[in-house]
């Protein structure tokens, strides 16, 4: 095979090889001496371009071995491809190895020092516990496809990740609000390819599954059958409302609690643990001559620390740590508490107190912190509907206290008042209803007064009619009596109305019996009998009467308790009567 000369370097290299040649940046696939070359002999008595005449006088050093190492430059070359350019590699081996760093370094906190290993993760000992179904499918080597439902910064992440580090499979993580079924499609096809190559399965990572519409969903349903792919959805929505019925049959939902303080504080001491293992520290001398320096290590490195290592830190024990003296047991009770279960709040306040200066006032980075942090609370999420539940039950069970509380918590997160005082002009029908006919009128005029006055003072009006519905005696006659009526009108919705309650504006209806035999109530002085119902429901009682306690329970067990908690131990007026009438 014929050999050519490099323009770069001078050595002769097979003509096959010369684009590697100049890619690997002239060190590999030069011919032996004494190959035939292609190019004149008189070639190297050429005088070069001056392009590579300066670069080789000013810029180039010339080792022991005879190879050129050229400066980081990229440039074009004069090769059979007047099209190709390459991109000679530096005499620095710094900035290539650095690059990664800088993209960690550039990561908040929350991701730099995500848990490596099960062992480290916090919380969900309801999922990870020994004796957990997931740790026994984990030991089976089958996990399935899985939801992880959950609030923000519960672990649903790392735990999608752990899981597949853990079971050594390929993992491939998108976003839905990123990414679209053409995304999911490319990942099966390499999925599948892997599995028959390799047999190894991969993991498809779904972030904000519950973003994806009913129709994106479906794309998964044949690879997860066929069990091409293991796919773990993550999402803050209800799966039952948010996720069609197909996709979660073929999926196991795993429910992710929000964490607890002291999931939190273990984080936190986790965290400043692996950072100050990070920062030079200073040691006496008597030290030094004992030990070599510890603490320089990279944080990566520190990827190692286990749950059980964090759990020595001494937080709250021997005062802030050194040489972050800002982070004070203060600071750190402070973090907990606004981080409200949430890992990934609680990591980026850490990051923004080790940011501050050490010698600032410690009120004044609480009241920072504070600041920092807004109110968790979604106007279309499950938390807008919770709340609205427990005004609403509240007043039902006539605990104002509650009621007010729930109804401040609304308000104070920017709920919509007119949406509070909709539910209160429903509740005033079906809670107090009959046992007291000024509810309705004045939920209304809340309602009203929402509409023509507004936030912040229509909260006024608000907290008026919850502590008046909250006060008012109770009775669900009509709400429970329209149920009764609606399954028995299910039943058959062609059943005809009676002749006699019949409209009958025409001869020819009345000529066809049409109010035939109607008792006009008015005109008599006494009651009268008319059929109203028809004959399938004739003797029926949808609405009961006063009183009419056939239908309720009586639970020993739970009235003790109200006495207990609510009625200061003293015994419920109406025990005696209500027994009587048992």
């Amino acid at each position: 095979m014929p050999s050519v000369s490099c323009p770069i370097c001078l050595q002769p290299v097979l003509e096959e090889n010369i684009n590697k040649h100049l890619d690997s940046g002239c060190s590999i696939h030069v011919a032996p001496q004494g190959e035939p070359s292609s190019q004149p002999k008189n070639t190297a008595s050429k005088k070069l371009a001056p392009i590579f005449s300066k670069t080789r006088d000013k810029h180039t050093n010339t080792p022991a071995d005879g190879l050129l190492v050229l400066p980081s430059i990229t440039q074009d070359t004069p090769t059979t491809s007047k099209k190709r350019k390459f991109e000679v590699p530096s005499l620095s081996s710094k900035r290539v190895k650095g690059t990664p760093s800088n993209f960690k370094s550039a990561m908040p906190l929350a991701e730099r020092l995500r848990p490596q290993c099960l062992d480290q993760f916090f919380g969900q000992k309801h999922l990870i516990g020994p004796d957990s179904i997931l740790m026994s499918m984990l030991d089976s080597g089958i996990i399935g496809s899985l939801i992880l439902w959950g609030p923000p910064g519960c672990g649903k992440t790392t735990l999608a990740r752990l899981l597949a580090r853990h079971m050594d499979y390929n993992f491939r993580e998108l976003s839905a609000t990123s990414s679209g079924t053409n995304d999911v499609r490319a990942v099966f096809e390499e999925a599948k390819g892997t599995l028959s190559l390799t047999g190894r399965k991969t993991i498809l990572f779904l972030d904000e599954v519950h973003r994806f519409s009913k129709a994106q969903q479906d794309v998964f349903l044949p690879c997860i059958e066929q069990g091409q792919i293991q796919m773990i959805g993550a999402t803050t929505e209800n799966p039952s409302f948010r996720l069609t019925g197909a996709l979660l049959s073929r999926c196991r939902v795993l429910v992710l609690e929000r964490l607890t303080n002291d999931d939190i504080r273990g984080i936190i001491t986790s965290a400043v643990e692996r950072v100050l293992a990070s920062v030079p520290r200073e040691k006496p001398e008597s030290e030094r001559a004992a030990s070599p320096l510890v603490g320089t290590e990279p944080m990566a490195s520190q990827d190692t620390l286990s749950q059980s290592e964090s759990s020595q830190a001494s937080i709250g024990c021997d005062g802030p740590f050194l040489p972050y003296t800002q982070l004070t047991d203060r600071v750190i009770s402070s973090i907990v508490s606004l981080s409200t279960g949430d890992a990934r709040t609680a990591l980026s306040l850490l990051e923004l107190v080790l940011a501050s200066k050490p010698d600032r006032d410690e009120h004044a980075l609480l009241a920072s912190l504070r600041q920092s942090v807004s109110a968790s609370y979604d106007r279309v999420g499950d938390s807008h509907y919770d709340m609205i539940s427990a005004l609403h039950k509240s007043i039902r069970g006539s605990h104002g206290s509650a009621a007010m509380y729930w109804l401040a918590r609304m308000l104070t997160v920017g709920e919509d008042p007119l949406y509070i005082a909709r539910r209160l002009v429903v509740c005033a029908s079906e809670d107090i209803g009959l046992a007291d006919a000024h509810a309705l009128p004045l939920a209304m005029a809340a309602l009203q007064a929402c509409q023509v006055i507004g936030m912040p003072e229509c909260r006024i009006n608000l907290a008026h009619c919850v502590g008046y519905l909250s006060e008012a005696p109770k009775c669900t006659r009509t709400y429970e009596a329209y149920n009764r009526a609606e399954v028995a009108a299910k039943l058959d919705l062609t059943m005809p109305v009676p002749m006699a309650v019949r409209n009958a504006p025409t001869a020819l209806m009345k000529e066809l019996g049409y109010a035939e035999g109607y008792n006009y109530n008015p005109s008599f002085r006494h009651p009268v009998h008319n059929d109203y119902l028809p004959i399938a429901f004739r003797g029926d009682n949808f609405l009961k009467e006063v009183g009419d306690l056939s239908d309720k329970d009586w639970d020993e067990q739970r009235l003790l308790r109200w006495e207990q908690e609510e009625n200061g131990g003293r015994l419920w007026e109406g025990r005696l009567s209500a027994q009587q009438h048992r």
